[in-house]
């Protein structure tokens, strides 16, 4: 007989079931550690179960830019729009690109649906605007002395201009700050700025804006110096309320940050505005080796940069900066000491790709602009969400319920094997949904609870697979440790199709689905993935410790694996032809 080849495992190895049951159980330990380290010990809820409102937006490109719609665009979009609905008041909102054109808006509850709708399906608001004043972003001191101009090491500015900007300091005393926004108020064309938004809106849009006199201007400068010494951009409240209501050919206050801190602004009227854009990127110098920002603009929009880059090259710091204004907050601020012609500018200075990439992005997104229809908008209250979640748990638990007496009625013994996987299985259901919405923003919505209910007939049927290939081994005749053995390849094998069609379905309608239906894809995807790594990693090995017992391995009535309630027939071993004669029946094995 052919002796078998060396490092081929038999048919009937064991392998090393201690090894396999050291790694999940490692896993779990992590797994509920970091759930307790990240001080995320529950999953997050979805809008449906915690109540609120979800939008659900299309974008549109405009007529001859069909290439507008794209993954960067889309991205600049949510990132504005959450920044809208956080000004709101709103602390937790979920914001995220759902497919090529789709955004989803999940609005927690506690904040005015009609507002909220208001604010996110606008397009961005992008404006240059001459800088007349700067200071730190906290309120100013009753007597505070200016400290002279700092030095701008990285900081950006426009090309063709020489002098840097100052970092964080005003450049002029109060008398003189007053002077220079009285100056700027004089300027043609330009109106009183309006105390408040709810004055402006009862001003008639449609008359011609009066023309101050002296003593109106200088009563409108110092009451925006006034506004502008007590306003703290520290503040979220303050940041939020600051500038709405605003009009382009008003001057107004705004809110910025310079690095990881707040500043504060008074700007002139709009000069150019992000329709004036016609292309902007962050790219690589490579003759200095550093980030830049260029600009691109449209005819009328390269005439009016021209006019405004002109003016404050004459001027000094902090008046020879204009503010890119998108959505009344300062994204930048370079200055110039010369006038830029032709149509295309840059920024430079102190920009990481990063930044560099971003502010193009802002500035595109405002020249695009993208605009978006509302698909759907879906209500929930809190008392509806949490009857949802009840009912889902009760049917959860039904199913459950259901599966463990059919486990026990049919299969007994094995039963206890099949619910401790159950129970290995939820745990880590658990936790990894809990890290995600930590990590990735995941929350459990309906849909969702629901996979995680099919995932337990999955998990159910997986066990029973190989439950079932054992006993038919057990029927041919062999004692257990070799038939958990030579049951599992071929159990294997069923298992991992069986799986992998679900989790392709799953992966399908993720791919091809908006909205809450990617959570149910999501979670069978999730859960058909551990039901594979719970099988492998813990049913099998357990199962092959569970065949070295006595209860298990003598066919306990009690154990499942009974050999008279399976219908086992001894095998009998036939005599020479002829004989009449039968031997007695011999247990066979395998080798």
């Amino acid at each position: 007989m052919a002796a078998p080849k060396k490092g081929r495992r038999p048919t009937g190895a064991q392998g090393r079931p201690g090894r396999a049951l050291a790694i999940i159980l490692i896993a779990m330990v992590a797994l509920t550690a970091g759930m307790f380290l990240t001080k995320q010990t529950t999953p997050r809820l979805g809008i449906d179960l915690a109540g609120g409102t979800s939008i659900t937006l299309k974008a549109k490109s405009e007529p001859g830019k069909p290439d507008a719609i794209n993954e960067t665009n889309m991205n600049t979009a949510v990132g504005i729009i959450e920044r809208r609905v956080n000004g709101l008041g709103v602390s937790e909102a979920e914001v995220q690109t759902q497919g090529r054109d789709h955004i989803i808006v999940n609005i927690p509850k506690g904040t005015n649906e009609k507002q909220a709708r208001e604010q996110v399906g606008t397009t961005a608001q992008l404006y240059f605007r001459p800088v007349l004043a700067f200071a730190d972003g906290a309120p100013a001191a009753p007597a505070a002395t200016p400290s002279p101009s700092a030095s701008s090491s990285g900081a950006p500015k426009a090309e063709g201009g020489t002098k840097p900007r100052a970092q964080a300091t005003p450049s002029s005393s109060a008398t003189s700050q007053g002077r220079v926004l009285s100056e700027a108020l004089k300027a043609p064309g330009t109106p009183t700025p309006s105390p408040s938004a709810s004055e402006s809106k009862k001003a008639d849009d449609k008359a011609p804006a009066p023309t101050p006199t002296p003593s109106g201007i200088e009563a409108a400068a110092a009451d925006l110096q006034a506004k502008f010494a007590a306003l703290d951009c520290t503040n979220e409240a303050q940041r939020a309320a600051v500038g709405k209501g605003v009009k382009p050919e008003d001057a107004t206050l705004a809110c910025g940050k310079r690095g990881d801190t707040w500043g504060k602004w008074i700007l002139g009227p709009a000069g150019v505005a992000g329709t004036d854009v016609k292309d902007a990127k962050g790219v690589i110098d490579s003759q200095r080796g550093q980030w830049i920002v260029t600009m691109q603009f449209t005819d009328k929009g390269a005439d009016k940069f021209a006019k405004i880059t002109g003016e404050l090259a004459t001027k000094q710091m902090p008046q020879n900066q204009f503010a890119i204004v998108l959505d009344g907050e300062v994204v930048s601020d370079p200055s110039v000491s010369q006038a830029l012609t032709g149509g295309n500018a840059e920024i430079s200075g102190g920009f990481t790709q990063q930044s560099a990439q971003d502010l193009g992005n802002m500035l595109s997104y405002g020249a695009l602009p993208l605009s978006f229809s509302e698909d759907s908008v879906t209500t929930v209250t809190a008392a509806l969400g949490g009857e949802q979640l009840k009912a889902g748990l009760i049917a959860g638990a039904i199913g459950l319920i259901l599966v463990v007496i059919y486990l026990l009625v049919y299969y007994r013994g094995l039963a206890f094997i099949a619910i401790v996987s159950l129970l290995v299985s939820a745990i880590l259901t658990y936790t990894i949904m809990a890290l995600l919405g930590k990590g990735i923003g995941f929350a459990l919505n309906l849909p969702a609870v629901c996979g995680a209910i099919v995932a337990i007939g999955i998990t159910a049927d997986s066990f029973i697979v190989y439950f079932e290939r054992i006993r038919d081994e057990i029927r041919e005749g062999r004692t257990l440790r070799p038939a958990v053995e030579r049951a599992w390849p071929r159990a294997r094998r069923t298992i991992l199709v069986s799986d992998f069609v679900s989790f392709l379905a799953a992966a399908v309608l993720f791919i091809v689905t908006v909205g809450k239906v990617q959570g149910f894809a999501f979670t069978l995807g999730l859960t058909t993935v551990l039901d594979v790594v719970v099988v492998f990693l813990f049913t099998k090995p357990i199962m092959t410790l569970m065949a070295r017992t006595k209860f298990f391995s003598s066919g306990h009535p009690w154990s499942g694996l009974d050999p008279k309630r399976l219908g086992v027939k001894p095998p009998l071993r036939r005599s020479r032809r002829g004989s009449g004669s039968v031997t007695a029946p011999v247990d066979v094995k395998e080798a």
